[in-house]
C-alpha cells in the first residue's frame, strides 16, 4: 500500500496522453533532441576555432617556469 506499482505508471502515461496528444509529445522529444545536437556540435566547434594569425596559447606552467628562469637569471648576473 502506498507504493508505485507499473498499473499507475500506466495511468499517469494515458493521462500524459490525452492532455498533450501524440503529436506534441513527439514534437517535444524532437526538440530535446535538436537541443542536444546543437549543444555538442557548440562544444567540438570550441575546440577547433582559432582566430587566425593567432599563435597557440602557451600552458600556464610553461610561462611561470620561464618566468622564474628570467628571474634567476637576472639574480645570477646581478651578483
Amino acid at each position: 500500500m502506498g507504493g508505485v506499482s507499473i498499473w499507475h505508471w500506466i495511468v499517469v502515461g494515458i493521462i500524459f496522453m490525452l492532455l498533450f496528444g501524440r503529436g506534441k509529445v513527439s514534437e517535444l522529444m524532437g526538440d530535446v533532441a535538436k537541443g542536444i545536437k546543437s549543444f555538442k556540435k557548440g562544444m567540438a566547434d570550441d575546440d577547433v576555432v582559432q582566430p587566425e594569425g593567432a599563435e597557440p596559447a602557451k600552458p600556464v606552467a610553461d610561462q611561470r617556469s620561464a618566468s622564474v628562469a628570467e628571474t634567476v637569471s637576472s639574480e645570477r648576473k646581478a651578483s
